[in-house]
């Protein structure tokens, strides 16, 4: 098959194959099982193979390395213009195809295996941190009811709700002291896993030769670090500082109509959990840093 780009719609059983040729035309249209498309990409000779940055798709991309492909991911939001009337599975391969060739497209870098794992590490942190939230809040919610008002804080909150579950209290029933009982426990058990994941991820990012450099820019700790690094790795795939900026939200959104151009907040665009972590880093330069003399708290101050 004389196939120049292959445009795949990765789904979960039967994937969508759309073929174009060197002169744009489509030469092959094809359903397969998701688990006959890695042996039908050996077969194929060496081509651009195109499809939409999801689950499974950077693991493909590297099988797709090692057999002489050249794979190109992209975003879903960059392919939906390019789909014709009305949406399915083999007009979005077709329309995966398309978006691959265009000169102007942006393209999503490959993870490696090491960069998934510090990945998972830190979604599995993004899971946990909420959980305990809502825990807090709740037990707060019982505790307000009977008139129990305890401070503000992770730990404190948890100090104090441990207490109250042990203690003989006479103004909580033994229902309620069973129930904040096995909330301390689910609490501390949390707390524990988040920081356990936090450990790893310290440990890793010592283990890493540029992660230290990274650490001294104030308000950056391993957990920034190590997420930039699992999200771009080196940065290879970033033109200039400004991009990194974009590609995280961090720069206003901008609204141009009749030749005026109006600025507004932050586009919030991009990976929402490392721009969550950037921010509360600035208000640790904001709020915590004791030495205003530093060039880059004296910066902040002046923003300010």
């Amino acid at each position: 098959m004389d196939i120049e780009v292959l445009g795949i719609d990765l789904v979960k059983t039967v994937c969508s194959l759309a073929g174009f040729a060197d002169t744009g035309a489509v030469v092959f249209r094809k359903r397969l099982q998701r688990r006959r498309l890695l042996g039908f990409l050996e077969e194929l000779r060496p081509c651009v193979v195109a499809m939409e940055a999801c689950g499974g798709a950077h693991d493909i991309s590297r099988f797709c390395v090692q057999h002489g492909h050249e794979p190109r991911l992209m975003s879903p939001l960059y392919v939906r213009p390019y789909i014709k009337v009305r949406k399915n599975n083999d007009r979005d391969a077709e329309a995966i195809a398309e978006a691959a060739t265009r000169p102007t497209m942006s393209f999503v870098a490959i993870k490696s295996e090491e960069q998934l794992d510090l990945q998972a590490r830190h979604r599995a942190r993004e899971r946990l941190v909420p959980e305990g939230t809502r825990l807090i809040n709740q037990a707060q919610g019982f505790l307000m009811e009977r008139g129990i008002r305890v401070g503000t804080g992770r730990h404190v909150f948890q100090k104090e709700l441990t207490r109250l579950a042990a203690a003989s209290n006479a103004d909580l029933s033994h229902r309620i002291l069973s129930v904040l009982s096995d909330m301390a426990a689910e609490l501390a058990a949390i707390n524990g896993r988040v920081e356990l994941i936090d450990a790893e991820i310290k440990t890793l990012a010592e283990a890493d030769a540029d992660i230290p450099r990274l650490v001294e820019i104030p308000g950056v700790g391993p957990t920034i670090v190590s997420a930039l690094v699992a999200a771009v790795e080196t940065g290879s795939c970033i033109a200039k500082r400004r991009d990194l900026a974009a590609w995280l939200g961090l720069v206003p959104r901008q609204i141009t109509t009749g030749g005026k151009a109006k600025l507004i907040g932050i586009s919030k665009h991009g990976n929402r959990y490392l721009r969550k972590l950037f921010i509360h880093g600035a208000r640790t330069v904001l709020h915590l840093v004791r030495d205003r003399s530093l060039p880059i708290a004296r910066w902040a101050d002046e923003l300010k």
